[in-house]
This record gives structure tokens, sequence and C-alpha cells, in this order.
């Protein structure tokens, strides 16, 4: 057998068999590194980013960023709980800081490590306001993202591989990896992180409000967001992130369901 067919066959092996099932999509999703290896080297990373960053510790802002997050935890405990995923969360190690910078930004690597920019407060403005920005993170963690994304970028390379092996000659190889590498980049890559970040503001809006934040706070918070940014939005085509307005009419669409899941929890007001 040559080595092109190999390739492929290859490929759609480790496709079928790398498969989970998170129990907050019920979806099957590509897990070509498990946790077991993912973990330990994310918690390092992050150590590495917190000893070279100005973490804030024992301030007002500091000790309400780890507070909302642990409840924001909490929630996610509760529906894996209620899901029969009680052991879900074994291998996290939940974490929260507020590092000093002007970033507008945080984010979240693989196993729970979390972090705040104080950039950011001004727009979260208020506790239900950080509740969103902490859910959106935590659902990232909770989603696995990370892992999603190492898989889908080794994936890509091993597809790349098996292309450039079919193409035979090098001048026709060498055209492959040149088409390859933007149709993958914008077919992909990019989309495939706006789904990311759809998928981490729904779930983050169904756990701050079994939190008991009210999820509406998501809509004011983007709309801050987007005065921010002075209402432009780059092109959604060729950005990870969806624009702001997008974000806005989904979560607006989301708010009532998000309740509606916290009261099966017994949430009965929200703040």
């Amino acid at each position: 057998m040559n080595s092109p067919k190999v390739l492929i066959i290859l490929f759609v092996l480790v496709f079928l068999s790398a498969c989970q099932t998170n129990p907050f999509t019920g979806k099957k999703d590509l897990a070509l590194i498990s946790n077991s290896e993912l973990f330990p080297m994310s918690f390092q990373q992050y150590d590495e980013v917190l000893s070279e960053s100005k973490v804030i510790k024992n301030t007002k802002e500091a000790n309400l960023v780890r507070s909302v997050g642990e409840k924001i935890a909490r929630a996610a405990e509760q529906y894996l709980n209620a899901e029969g995923e009680s052991g879900y969360l074994k291998d996290y190690k939940w974490e929260y800081h507020l590092i000093e910078s002007d970033q507008i930004n945080a984010w979240c690597m693989p196993g729970g490590k979390i972090a705040v920019y104080t950039g950011i407060l001004p727009i979260t403005q208020d506790e239900a306001g950080l509740a969103v920005v902490m859910g959106h993170e935590v659902a990232h963690a909770l989603l696995n993202h990370g892992q999603r994304r190492m898989s889908q970028d080794q994936l890509t390379q091993l597809a790349g591989a098996a292309g450039s092996a079919a193409m035979g000659s090098s001048e026709n190889a060498k055209l492959f990896n040149q088409a390859f590498g933007i149709g993958s980049q914008v077919g992909i890559a990019l989309p495939f992180s706006r789904k990311f970040e759809n998928q981490a503001d729904e779930l983050g809006l169904k756990l701050m409000a079994i939190a008991g934040y009210n999820p509406i706070a998501g809509v004011h918070l983007w709309e801050r967001m987007s005065q921010a940014s002075g209402g432009g939005n780059s092109s959604e085509f060729l950005s990870t992130h969806p624009s702001n307005q997008t974000r806005i009419n989904k979560i607006s669409s989301q708010v009532e369901d998000a309740k509606a899941l916290a009261r099966k929890f017994g949430v009965t007001s929200f703040k």
C-alpha cells in the first residue's frame, strides 16, 4: 500500500477513534490529547504567567474575581451532578487571579486556570457584569476548548500531510500546501474559534443564572464592550470572535432559557 493511502486511512482512523462526549453539549468532541497530558502543561504555563505578571491580591476587586469564579464553578458542579456526571471535574483545579494590565481581556487555560485583567473591570462595572466574564471563561474550560483546538490543529496537520503526499510531484505538493494553508485558516480555524466563543457565551449565561446572577447582564456587558470599541467591529469573516452586535443578538435570545434552567435548580430571583 502506497504512503498516501496509508496516511489517508490513518487520518480516518484517528478521527473516528479520538472522540469523547461532552456532558454540556451532548456531542462528541475531538480529543487527540488527553486531559491527563494537557492539564499539567496548562498548570505549569499558568504559574509561569503569574510569576511574570503583577498579580493583584487581597483587594476588593481581587476577592470578587475569586468569589464570583467559585460561585460559577459550583453552579457547574450542580449541573454535572444533575446530569449524573459528578466525576467530570476530577482533574480540574480551579484558580482565579486578577492581573494588573490595561488590556480589556480575560482568559482561561485548560483545567480551570483563569486570569482577569484589571482593564476589563470598568466594562464589567459590577458583580453581575463580572459573572458574565467568569461564566464565559469557566465555560471555555468545561467545554474543553483548549483540548479541542489542539486536537483540531493536529488533525489539520495530518490532513495536510496526506494531501501533500497524494499530490506526488514536489511542485504539485507545494501548490497544495499553499492552498491548504489559506483554506484551513479561513475555512476551519477561524470559524471554529467563533463557534467556541458562541458556545462559551451560551453555557456561561446558564452557569451564571444557576449561580443566581441575572443573565441579562450579558447583553449589557457587550453593549458596554461595543461602546468601548467605538461601536466598530472588524470583519467577522476574518475574526476569531463574533462581532459585538452578533453576540448581543445571540445573548438576548438566550436569556430566558438560562433563567428557565436556573429555576430547575431552585433559583427564584436573580441579582
